[in-house]
């Protein structure tokens, strides 16, 4: 309702003044009986208020446990509040949160790229019981410069930002999508990280509008990017002043701890005795207009005898039970008059905002492209049965509950995906969008239109979009079982995640990869391939999605200059350092892709030594010292035959290879991948694998492994590895050497 309930209140109030001769008012004080800290401590240090279970001091016993004090040091005037044994400075203290003074980290060079300056964003949380919030943002803000965090207690993440630009104009004064500015979210839970921020030419082609580039984490709410900050010399203390950072707390730890607070109707910290104490609303502010009473709790309101009303001073008040005043009755009839003003008034209003609505919607679609939308798309009509749907804002709203939080599935780096059921029962996955550039309108059309003519078993179906809304939204069709990434690392249901279903999986990704490099009408590179990326139906059936960082390919185009976006771990670095993309970009991407199907290892592991925290690298390493064996996941030995497991290892290094135009095409993968899943066992290979174990049960643990260095010396001296025995006989070197 747009009617102000206050307003309704007001009315009813004019017709009680009406209908009661006189109205006598009384105000009474409230008692601030609240107690706030443990009896002996401080409550204020400079003009911030610490109540428990904070405590001013540190191990004097004022705070619920010695992480919870507050250092106030008065060697500063006003004196300021720091938290115990962390250089934070202490902005406020909320219900769930801490607000803290940011800390910035900057690089600044010369005209000549010589760097002149450096700070670093030194934020840690270890040895506490708080955590950063998700509310904060990594944010970068120059034309020149990149960010990279690993989160490493509380919870182990990595993720990057890049912020590039080359002249000022391009500046959008209020965004941080990339130009001059950008920010990307962190999750729940971290405690400690650490940052570098690099650049990639030392500010040598920006430096007379940016000489320096800064990176800091904090509430993105409270920062709002100016094209002056580019060049700002105090932009640090700009930050440091006035974009906190916030700090979740709890009562045992960060994550699974417990917050206390009054239930309504009481009053007082709950952590304090005596703790949540009634209000007496009677006692306070009388809000009766006859008797009042007083429950723990709340209150109620009663007539004297011979009066009627609800005895409320907001509401009908008490009036005498058999009165038939002609002043009653005047007061009573312009009361029913000006209420029916209020509504007639309240209706022409509602009326009016309708419209308002009508039209900005079609404002909207207009300048979404919808009229190039629809034109496309009655010339396309009869052409194909898979033509895109518009949907309208009302039919999404109401498939989402208009956008309910139980309702996301999942948020990117370009936007957040919700679950929808339509009117016909059809469950479907609705992306939103952060931003959209009005100048990229028309690829956007056409990329709606290629995409939803791509008609692939293994490609998440795109049924259409709404243009209704700021933001258009893509609607796709629903999957089921998650993601593939789900599978390989956090233990999905594992019965069914054979060495035989990893290969299909591999090869059905690959098919569809290649469909869209080579059979779709326009060639369609993904550009962030990953095992995200990679969704599974409720047949386990491999669905590439999420074709929003995509770009549509002209057949007579080899390679395309785009701003560089992927996923570290995944990214190609020919494209990183180039800006050229090309198909071979996914094909790196896919072989990263391959590696973690074969060792169930992370793409990027930050807490791995520096020789295996890149997969990539670490996976070519290992094949090239023939050391593929030791690095293979457990299953994928006991299952995989050892030409199955050799052909995917090598056709993985090879996807991985430094140079494009050395990778294998997509097509030429998927090929390879279809003819090793056809690649049957000979029909006693197992006979032979449970030889083998019966005979290392009757040996000794010392046998064992010199058993296992002849067998396999003698197999590569005799170079039989063509019978398509399995891995358990084969590789006993491997299995037994320690990794």
């Amino acid at each position: 309702m747009l009617l102000n309930i206050s307003f309704l209140h007001l009315i009813v109030l004019i017709c009680s003044l009406f209908s009661v001769s006189s109205l006598q008012l009384t105000a009474k004080s409230i008692a601030n009986s609240t107690t706030i800290t443990k009896p002996g401590c401080e409550s204020k240090c400079g003009g911030l208020t610490v109540p428990f279970p904070f405590g001013i001091g540190n191990g004097t016993g004022c705070s619920i446990d010695p992480s919870f004090d507050i250092t106030c040091n008065v060697s500063f005037n006003p004196p300021k509040a720091f938290l115990s044994g962390k250089n934070l400075e202490v902005v406020d203290l909320l219900d769930a949160h801490i607000l803290v003074k940011n800390n910035v980290g900057s690089k600044c060079f010369d005209q000549t790229g010589a760097l002149i300056d450096e700070d670093s964003m030194n934020l840690s949380l270890e040895s506490t019981p708080f955590s950063f919030s998700d509310l904060n943002s990594l944010m970068v803000v120059g034309c020149d410069d990149l960010v990279l965090i690993l989160g490493y207690e509380g919870r182990n993440f990595s993720s990057g930002c890049i912020s590039l630009c080359s002249k000022k104009e391009d500046i959008i004064d209020g965004y941080c999508s990339g130009i001059g500015c950008c920010q990307t979210s962190i999750p729940k839970g971290l405690k400690s990280f650490v940052s570098s921020l690099g650049s990639l030419n030392n500010h040598t082609k920006v430096s007379s509008f940016n000489p320096c580039g800064y990176a800091f984490l904090g509430e993105p709410d409270k920062f709002i990017f100016n094209s002056s900050d580019l060049s700002n010399s105090s932009f640090g203390n700009k930050v440091i002043e006035n974009v906190p950072v916030v700090i979740d707390w709890a009562i045992g730890n960060g994550l699974g701890g417990y917050r206390c607070s009054c239930n309504p109707g009481y009053q007082g910290n709950p952590y304090v005795s005596p703790g949540c104490i009634d209000i007496n609303e009677c006692e306070n502010e009388n809000p009766c207009d006859g008797i009042c009473n007083n429950f723990p709790g709340g209150y109620n309101c009663t007539c004297p005898h011979g009066q009627i009303g609800d005895g409320k001073r907001n509401g009908r008040g008490c009036i005498p039970q058999n009165s038939k005043s002609p002043i009653l009755q005047l007061s009573l009839g312009l009361c029913f008059g000006f209420l029916a003003l209020v509504i007639s008034v309240t209706w022409i209003y509602l009326g009016i905002k309708r419209r308002q609505l009508l039209r900005l919607r079609e404002k909207f679609f207009q300048k979404n492209g919808g009229l190039m939308l629809t034109q496309k798309l009655r010339l396309n009509e009869g052409r194909t049965e898979y033509a895109a749907k518009i949907f309208t804002a009302a039919e999404l709203e109401k498939a989402t509950h208009n956008y309910a939080e139980d309702r996301i599935l999942g948020r990117g780096g370009y936007g957040t995906v919700y679950k929808g059921v339509l009117p016909d029962k059809s469950v479907v996955a609705i992306k939103k969008s952060r931003i959209m550039d009005v100048s990229q309108i028309e690829l956007f059309i056409n990329e709606v239109i290629i995409l939803s003519q791509v008609n692939h078993r293994n490609v998440v179906k795109l049924l259409g979009c709404c243009l209704e809304s700021e933001v258009p939204l893509l609607v796709y069709e629903f999957i089921s079982k998650g993601t593939l990434y789900y599978h390989i690392h956090d233990g999905g249901e594992t019965g069914w995640f054979s060495w035989e279903n990893r290969l299909r999986i591999a090869s059905e990704a690959a098919g569809a990869l290649a469909y869209l490099h080579s059979a779709a009408s326009t060639p369609v590179i993904h550009r962030d391939v990953k095992s995200t990326n990679i969704l599974l139906d409720e047949n386990y059936t491999a669905k590439i999605s999420d074709f929003g960082a995509s770009r549509l390919v002209s057949l007579d185009q080899t390679q395309v200059t785009t701003l560089v976006q992927g996923t570290l771990g995944y990214l190609d670095p020919e494209y990183f350092h180039t800006s050229q993309l090309t198909e071979k970009s996914d094909v790196y991407s896919f072989g990263v892709v391959l590696a973690e199907l074969l060792t169930g290892r992370m793409p990027l592991d930050t807490a791995a030594s520096e020789q295996e925290r890149s997969l990539a690298a670490f996976f070519v390493r290992s094949i090239k010292e023939n050391r593929l064996f030791q690095v293979l996941e457990t299953r994928v030995l006991r299952e995989g035959s050892f030409e199955q497991c050799q052909g995917v290892a090598e056709l993985a290094k090879r996807c991985l290879r430094l140079t494009g135009e050395e990778r294998p095409t997509m097509k030429e993968v998927a090929m390879e991948l279809e003819g090793l899943r056809r690649f049957t066992k000979h029909p006693w290979s197992q006979t032979q694998q449970c030889q083998d174990e019966e005979t290392l049960g009757l040996i000794t643990e010392q046998s064992s492994d010199l058993y296992a260095i002849n067998m396999t010396a003698n197999f590569m001296a005799s170079g039989e590895f063509s019978g398509q025995q399995s891995l358990d006989s084969r590789m006993m070197l491997q299995i037994h050497s320690p990794r």
